[in-house]
């Protein structure tokens, strides 16, 4: 197939592949036809049993409950007794009337005063 005037220093391997993969192609298309079916072989064992899967995650927490009813208003109480009216107070004694104060001692005289030397006359200023 490969000319004999060709030498290693002018192979490559692209040059090389083509050739190879036309005899590989029409390879396929002089195969004979198929012959009889072979005997039936033997059932084949059964498989071991698989793992047991993983346990599943733990589901979500439920939603927390609605808010309980507001209780009844209690019964207004009885309003208590007035009380009683406390007694009136006697009124007081009344005092004695006190003892009539000494009359107090006469006073002295007093003495004649110097005659004043002047004219006699009376100075008026005027007030400012």
């Amino acid at each position: 197939m490969i000319s004999a005037k060709l030498t290693a220093s002018k192979l490559t391997y692209a040059k090389l592949i083509v050739p190879a993969l036309a005899m590989l192609a029409l390879g396929g298309c002089l195969s004979l036809p198929a012959g009889p079916a072979g005997p039936k072989g033997e059932p084949g064992y059964t498989g071991a049993t698989g793992n047991t899967g993983a346990t599943g995650r733990v589901g979500n927490t439920g939603n927390t409950g609605n808010t309980g009813n507001t209780g009844d208003t209690g019964a207004t109480g009885y309003t208590g007794d007035t009380g009683a009216t406390g007694a009136t107070g006697y009124t007081g004694a009344t005092g004695d009337t006190g003892a009539t104060g000494n009359t107090g001692a006469r006073g002295t005289t007093g003495s004649t005063g110097a005659k004043g030397s002047g004219s006699g006359a009376v100075i008026i200023y005027p007030n400012r």
